[in-house]
């Protein structure tokens, strides 16, 4: 069986029916001490492309024990040295996008399109910006502030002494990072770049159904000359090595980003261990349409933040509340947008919008929400046109498509469901997949009352020309994002991170670098 690790990366995308996945750690690759692995298909397929390590306990102690050797030498290191490493491994991974989307796009069912322009150039966009930041912010990592030093004396009163007070941005240790499968390795390396910038090194897990590009980030890092040890990554099921990670005496910090009863049970095993933690969950963001909005931006743009990554991204909006005077316009047309724009099928495919769902278990869960609505007869209508989309042979009666060429895929129609109340679970529970419910509502208090009405808070958008009810309602709604006339927009240096169940921490910028580092405080007398 061939390995990822003996690929060149120079050469075009290998047509192999399986390659064998290693646990890197320490610099070098290894199969898991239990010799046991896991069968990872291409969802557009339902075929076998690969196997991943079943690691346990023992390899994460393994690993842990690598993190911990390499963590002097690294945190030692001047920052500038360790961006230098950094903007390396960010070239490299500039140099092999296309193979990487490949890859990308074969393993988790995103198209093409977004593999190479989001996914991987992200990636190495986010070892860049965390490498400009250590190299702007050097005080940030040695003495910054002094100040005069007040003493009490034994008749209590103050004596001006001649102690220097500074503070000092410190690497705490090894961190264990958690990834999840929908964005592989853009939020894998959105948790890695902060972590060794700040000069921690770290054991990392990506999804059991996501891995392959995480393997091959580990070749890049090789040849980028990072040291041994300092980034180590372990592959297997969550409930082992995750479970591992977030338990293991020796990682005083864990980062995860995945689905909010994950989180909880993260939450509930590390308190014991007083572990610091970056817990980014879920969302159930909803969409705000006022009757005063550009309509025709509105549907464009709401259209791609419900579908795009087949609805698999945690900031998309899968609640949409429209202002009543317009509800039925901006139904009949945002459905037609859908069955225009939203073609579903071959992800290599350059006209396709989205591909299939990630894995048969998240295509059958999704499924079973859309049986649900019918159940409960909410209008259900799965938004596919056959004129415009011919190769969609089938649609089944939950949705389910049957794609020329590749019948056996896990492909989901676009769907969209009205008619129904906002205690239904369709509503309230994040389904994560290219399901949107569209609501009335009749004033802007009910609008901000329904925007609020869910156990998550993670992101929103607000359609309205009026500036001034844009600001009063961002202002109102609780979620850590707020789009409004617009979506997706980025400054990775803003914070980023949810309310209530969406999640615990703040990432992006300094506030990644914050979670990652201690400040002491140092007097010298």
């Amino acid at each position: 069986m061939a390995t990822l690790a003996n690929i060149p990366l120079e050469l075009p995308v290998p047509n192999v029916d399986q390659i064998q996945i290693k646990n890197f750690i320490g610099g070098k690759w290894y199969e898991p001490i239990s010799n046991n692995f896991i069968d990872n298909k291409n969802p557009s397929t339902d075929t076998v492309i690969c196997q991943i390590p079943d690691s346990g306990p023992a390899d994460v102690d393994f690993a842990t024990s690598e993190a911990k050797k390499a963590f002097p030498q690294w945190s030692a290191l001047h920052p500038k040295e360790r961006a230098r490493y950094m903007h390396k491994l960010a070239d490299l991974i500039d140099a092999n996008n296309e193979v990487m989307a490949n890859f990308e796009t074969m393993d988790q069912g995103k198209t093409l399109f977004m593999s190479r322009n989001v996914d991987i150039a992200r990636t190495a966009t986010n070892f860049r910006h965390f490498a400009d930041y250590i190299e702007s912010n050097l005080t940030e990592f040695t003495s910054q502030m002094s100040y005069p030093t007040a003493n009490i004396s034994q008749d209590g009163k103050p004596v001006i002494g001649h102690a220097l007070s500074y503070v000092q941005r410190s690497a705490v240790g090894v961190a264990g990072l958690i990834s999840p499968w929908n964005l592989p390795l853009y939020l894998l390396s959105w948790k890695i770049a902060p972590c060794i910038a700040a000069g921690n090194t770290c054991v990392c897990k990506p999804s059991e159904f996501t891995s392959v590009t995480a393997m091959m980030l580990t070749k890049l890092i090789k040849q980028a000359g990072i040291p041994d040890g300092v980034v180590n990554i372990v592959f297997g099921l969550g409930q082992s090595t995750g479970n591992s990670i977030v338990t293991h005496k020796d990682i005083p910090l864990v980062s995860f980003t995945g689905g909010t009863i994950t989180g909880k049970h993260i939450a509930s095993a590390a308190a014991p261990m007083f572990k610091h933690l970056s817990l980014e969950l879920g969302g159930k963001n909803p969409g705000l349409i006022f009757d005063d909005c550009d309509l025709d931006l509105a549907i464009k743009t709401s259209v791609r933040s419900a579908f795009q990554n087949q609805g698999e991204i945690c900031l998309c909006t899968s609640r949409l509340y429209v202002q009543r005077g317009i509800f039925d316009d901006f139904v009949a047309k945002y459905k037609r947008a859908v069955r225009d724009t939203v073609i579903v099928g071959d992800p290599t495919n350059p006209k396709t919008f989205y591909g299939p769902l990630v894995s048969k278990p998240h295509f059958e869960k999704v499924q079973s929400y859309v049986k649900h609505a019918q159940d409960a007869g909410y209008d259900v209508d799965f938004c596919v046109d056959q004129t415009v989309s011919p190769h969609i042979k089938d649609i089944s009666a939950t949705g389910a498509l049957t794609v020329e060429h590749l019948e056996n895929g896990y492909f989901m129609a676009p769907t969209v469901i009205t008619n129904l109340q906002q205690d239904s679970r369709i509503v309230q529970e994040e389904i994560f997949g290219p399901v949107v419910s569209i609501i009335p509502f009749d004033t802007e208090e009910d609008a901000i009352r329904l925007a609020n009405d869910t156990q998550y808070g993670l992101a929103s958008t607000v359609w309205s020309r009026d500036q001034g009810r844009l600001r009063r309602v961002a202002g109102q709604i609780v979620s850590g994002l707020v789009w409004c006339n617009c979506w997706m927009v980025r400054d990775l240096n803003m914070p980023f991170g949810g309310f209530k169940a969406s999640g615990v921490g703040t990432e992006g910028g300094k506030f990644s670098i914050d979670f990652f580092t201690k400040q002491q405080s140092i007097t010298l007398g």
